[in-house]
């Protein structure tokens, strides 16, 4: 089932943390926790699943929030954008060892903060790699493309859906159909919509259960349900096998 990302927030001021969560729960995202200090922010961070955090630099308590991220960090890496009043010289210098991937200033816009988090899976997701730069709100403007609708990190595909990103497993995809322009892709609850073609779909998705059996069709090995020489059962679905494919298809069974 597509699931919604999972945030998390440190904020030590109670009324702002609660109107950002209720901001991004209308925009379809589930907070997964709301911490004002360090130790409760270790443990929710390590007890429920967190996509992404959303972290305040002034906390309750001797940490603050560059010790607190960089901590987390170290339990495990997930995209970080720091929402704070704090820009001093200083403190910049020192959020940078964290490498996140935004920092907006307070008082911040529930828009921005979409934007950021778009922008921290995205960078998440394709690069991964930490280069400790701060990005903009015109660098995000300036990045969003077409692409950026699809995005993989390891066994999860995050779809963006209207403004928001939804994740599912790749094990979940039951093929990919081309359609003109697009490619749609069926889970067994959904069909998603991407702007790019089969083929780059495939070689841009690490996921070498999903092959190609016809131009305009790639299926999951793992959930076909029959075949024969013409046809692909998926559940409901009948799949054409093409000619130019079929063999290749035949072989991933050591069929001759």
């Amino acid at each position: 089932m597509p699931e919604n990302i999972h945030v998390m927030i440190v904020e030590d001021e109670s009324i702002v943390a609660m109107d950002l969560a209720a901001g991004l729960e209308h925009d379809g995202y589930t907070i997964a926790g709301i911490a004002d200090n360090y130790d409760d922010a270790i443990k929710i961070f390590s007890e429920n699943p967190v996509d992404i955090l959303l972290m305040d630099i002034h906390l309750h308590g001797s940490k603050d929030g560059v010790d607190t991220a960089g901590a987390l960090m170290k339990i495990k890496p997930v995209p970080l954008i720091y929402l704070t009043a704090f820009t001093d010289p200083v403190t910049i210098e020192r959020v940078k060892h964290t490498n996140p991937a935004a920092f907006l200033t307070k008082p911040y816009n529930i828009d921005n903060v979409r934007i950021s988090i778009d922008l921290a899976l995205h960078h998440f997701a394709e690069e991964k790699t930490t280069t400790g730069k701060i990005l903009s709100m015109q660098s995000v403007a300036e990045k969003k493309t077409d692409k950026d609708h699809f995005l993989q990190l390891k066994e999860y595909v995050f779809i963006k859906q209207n403004y928001r990103y939804v994740k599912f497993k790749l094990s979940e995809i039951l093929f990919a159909e081309a359609d003109n322009n697009y490619v749609n892709l069926q889970t067994a609850t959904q069909k998603f919509a991407l702007r790019l073609s089969l083929s780059d779909l495939l070689d841009r998705l690490q996921f070498s259960r999903l092959i190609r059996i016809h131009r305009s069709f790639a299926v999951n090995l793992n959930e076909i349900n029959s075949f024969d020489d013409q046809l692909i059962r998926i559940g409901q679905h009948e799949i054409p096998i093409g000619r130019n494919y079929r063999q290749d298809f035949m072989n991933y069974f050591n069929l001759r």
